[in-house]
């Protein structure tokens, strides 16, 4: 039994998994909440960040969605939003300047999130009670004007299409992205397009060439094994250094969330399953005071992306795995709210060694498929 509830039982259901899409430029990445399933953490090029004081980011990137809930989950966790206090999404779309469909999703994700509760008729109220919310029953009241999120920055809105396409290829063969054509191809400028590359560059997804060329280097099983060695060498460490300034409140929310999730996994989406795996890799770690470590485990992140898109573009990950991944989260976090961090380490290395295992073996699953079409800005490498 862990000592801050009952976790609820395995649920050996379906594989869920991500439709295809065809090579090409522009399109969006399509997930929904019986689609796109992963057990991958927070996937996107982004650097280590630091973080406010309810633990997110302060630069807000992503699907707008995304920005949304994570502007309104910082609100409810400062308590600027009281429990008790009532959502609604058009309330929501006018605070922030969107319109009511990333409202409406970005709801939805708190909701699965277990921050707010469904009231039929009258939107969501925030979970937990206070004394006060009955003097502001509408959420924002108490705030002072709107809080509007500005467009996200043109590389960003090309970054997960190219991110999916590299990923995938590089199972297959090392591959050569055309920072011309790729900037022809989503109608950007070089620099924006740049912008892009250096990013996946940071999370080593690609790299520069003896040529200069920018090339995705195959993504072999050995590759593998030695980035998910750094990761479990390096990870736990990171976390004893960072234990001591997590404070309990936030590692009760963490739980609170995973626990939630694994009581509705068939209709957990991807990005509530990305942040649980950013929280317990990237949040938890953030306090670090040894940079360099948190620098050379940026390195690794291509698992992460990659794992993100790829498995459920030609597989499908089976609840069950996810589930299991999950539980695997909740003993960090109970031997870290146990006040043991030596343990936490120890179960964060497990864990990581266990994925490993999983990678690897859905790996070969992959192997035999067929390669997917290449979009415009990508070729393969024959000299590799």
């Amino acid at each position: 039994m862990h000592p801050q509830g009952p976790v609820p039982p395995r649920d050996p259901r379906a594989a869920v998994r991500e439709v295809p899409e065809a090579a090409g430029c522009g399109q969006r990445d399509r997930r929904s909440v019986s689609q796109g399933v992963t057990a991958s953490a927070p996937g996107s090029s982004r650097p280590f960040e630091a973080t406010d004081g309810g633990g997110q980011a302060e630069r807000e990137t992503g699907p707008m969605q995304s920005r949304v809930s994570d502007r309104l989950r910082r609100l409810i966790r400062s308590g600027a939003i009281r429990p008790g206090e009532r959502l609604l999404e058009v309330r929501v779309a006018q605070a922030f300047g969107v319109s009511r469909s990333p409202a409406r999703a970005a709801l939805a994700m708190l909701l699965r999130e277990g921050l707010l509760r469904k009231v039929d008729g009258r939107g969501f109220v925030v979970a937990g009670s206070s004394p006060l919310a009955a003097d502001h029953p509408q959420g924002f009241a108490s705030l002072p004007g709107d809080f509007p999120i500005e467009p996200a920055p043109r590389w960003e809105r090309i970054l997960v299409e190219v991110e999916q396409a590299l990923s995938s290829h590089a199972l297959f063969g090392a591959v050569r992205i055309t920072e011309e054509r790729l900037a022809a191809c989503f109608g950007v400028s070089r620099t924006v397009a740049r912008d892009v590359l250096v990013r996946m560059q940071a999370i080593g997804l690609l790299d520069k060439d003896r040529l200069g060329r920018w090339v995705a280097e195959r993504l072999t099983p050995e590759r593998i094994r030695d980035l998910y060695e750094i990761r479990w060498l390096l990870e736990p460490q990171a976390l004893c250094h960072s234990a001591p300034g997590i404070g309990a409140g936030r590692l009760r929310q963490m739980r609170a969330a995973l626990v939630a999730t694994l009581a509705n996994m068939p209709s957990a989406d991807s990005p509530l399953l990305d942040r649980l795996e950013h929280e317990l890799h990237v949040e938890l770690l953030a306090g670090c005071r040894n940079r360099e470590m948190l620098r050379a485990l940026e390195a690794t992140r291509v698992l992460l992306v990659s794992n993100r898109y790829v498995f459920d573009l030609f597989l499908g990950i089976p609840v069950e795995v996810i589930a299991g991944s999950l539980r695997e989260h909740l003993e960090v976090l109970d031997a870290l709210l146990a006040g043991d961090a030596r343990r936490a380490a120890m179960a964060l290395e497990a864990h990581l060694r266990a994925s490993c295992g999983h990678w690897l073996e859905r790996l070969e699953r992959v192997r035999p498929l067929s390669h997917p079409p290449f979009p415009p800005y990508l070729s393969a490498l024959a000299d590799r």
